[in-house]
């Protein structure tokens, strides 16, 4: 039975699992948001507070009364909407949230199995979380557990064997589907994390010579083509143009709004368009125009080959090594949610010992002080271990106990 006023862990978020790439879009936080929305639950006093933003999801986990707390944070700090909330979301409180948060930092959850991006983006989101100073001693040791247990998993498993990603997906969509695929002309636009990854994987996997690469900081672009000597480089202002002569265009510039809308497309000319972003950096119209076909995150994460069958193996495995360090992060939690109550019962079992003794050592005259002492403490020791007993049932509720406890003992 929950306690009126107790604050709970709360894991809320919108993912792949119900949300499509549109609604997801609509709950992606941009980095300024997610360190503005930190602060705000800092300010409402809202502790243990971290937010997840990537492409295949968006999740706050914290401490709250309630979590329409969590909730209004994230409908305030995105575009999402209560009622699509609603409709599309998840709530987990407790074990629940630990669970989905250890399956998150191992790949189990990602939209491709096995996708070790998410750790970086965990540990980005941590790393942010501390700056602002919104994380506490539960989080701290919940998120050090798992990324703990993601390492295992890594270096013990075979669970991210093989190169399956978005960015890979993009490039075995691109090898499966189009014909002489090396001799198109590929334009990818965006140079982050995902842009750079997709420009390594077609120079990887593909015998391309055509890929043009434009992003809005050309010093970056100059940098990359230095040591992708295969790819060109071009400007942002010749956009239209390179769009124009592309056949294949992919695009992951992670802005707020579509980057590439229907003014830089050339009409009646066969293009496809991949778009890695999240939101959407491709506006949905640009289909209007003959021979344009759009393909977005959840249709690459579709693409399956034998390397997720091979990790689908892995699953029990990886599972396995999660059991070992939830059991872990529980001992600790039991213990520093139990110290308060043993304590307390220590404290007022020592206190009735010490006037117990005292008291018979005025009334016998042959009384054994330190035989008394011996008794007393095994009996105290008996009595705390049975306490602990009590409090590891998962329905006890522990400031209840305490309360029973200064009620029989310090009345």
């Amino acid at each position: 039975m929950k306690e009126l006023g107790q604050e709970h862990f709360y894991n809320i978020g919108v993912s792949y699992k119900k949300a499509d790439a549109e609604i997801r879009g609509k709950f992606s936080v941009s980095a300024e948001n997610q360190i503005a929305l930190l602060k705000a639950a800092k300010n409402k006093g809202i502790s243990g507070v971290l937010i997840i933003s990537t492409c295949n999801r968006t999740e706050i986990f914290g401490f709250a009364n309630r979590p329409c707390l969590l909730i209004e944070l994230l409908c305030g700090f995105s575009e999402g909407t209560t009622k699509e909330f609603s409709a599309f979301s998840h709530v987990y409180e407790e074990q629940q949230a630990i669970n989905h948060l250890y399956r998150i930092g191992t790949g189990l959850d990602s939209q491709i199995l096995g996708d070790y991006e998410i750790v970086g983006q965990l540990r980005q989101s941590f790393k942010l979380a501390k700056k602002i100073k919104t994380t506490n001693a539960y989080t701290e040791r919940l998120v050090n557990s798992v990324l703990q247990a993601s390492k295992k998993v890594k270096n013990q498993t075979q669970l991210s064997s093989g190169t399956t990603s978005v960015s890979y997906a993009a490039v075995q969509y691109i090898t499966k589907t189009i014909p002489n695929y090396n001799t198109k002309n590929i334009l990818v636009f965006g140079l982050g994390k995902m842009g750079k990854h997709t420009c390594k994987n077609l120079a990887e996997y593909t015998d391309n010579k055509k890929v043009c690469l434009i992003n809005r900081t050309e010093e970056k672009t100059t940098e990359f083509v230095k040591e992708h000597s295969s790819i060109r480089k071009a400007v942002i202002e010749n956009l239209t143009e390179e769009v124009a002569n592309a056949d294949i265009l992919i695009v992951s510039t992670g802005a707020e709004k579509p980057t590439i809308t229907k003014k830089h497309i050339s009409k009646n000319k066969p293009l496809l368009i991949l778009d890695l972003s999240m939101p959407e950096n491709v506006a949905h119209n640009v289909e209007d125009h003959k021979g344009v076909s759009l393909i977005n995150v959840d249709e690459l994460s579709k693409i399956t080959d034998e390397t997720l069958a091979k990790r689908l193996a892995e699953v029990p495995l990886a599972e396995k090594i999660i059991d070992t360090h939830k059991t872990e992060f529980k001992d600790w939690l039991n213990h520093r949610r139990f110290t308060p109550a043993i304590s307390a019962l220590k404290d007022s079992l020592e206190s009735i010992k010490k006037d117990e003794i005292n008291f018979q050592k005025k009334k016998l005259s042959n009384f054994d002080e330190n035989q008394a002492e011996i008794l007393t403490s095994r009996l105290i020791q008996k009595i705390t271990t049975q306490f602990v007993k009590h409090l590891k049932n998962e329905n006890t509720s522990v400031s209840e106990s305490i309360d029973v406890i200064q009620k029989v003992f310090q009345s």
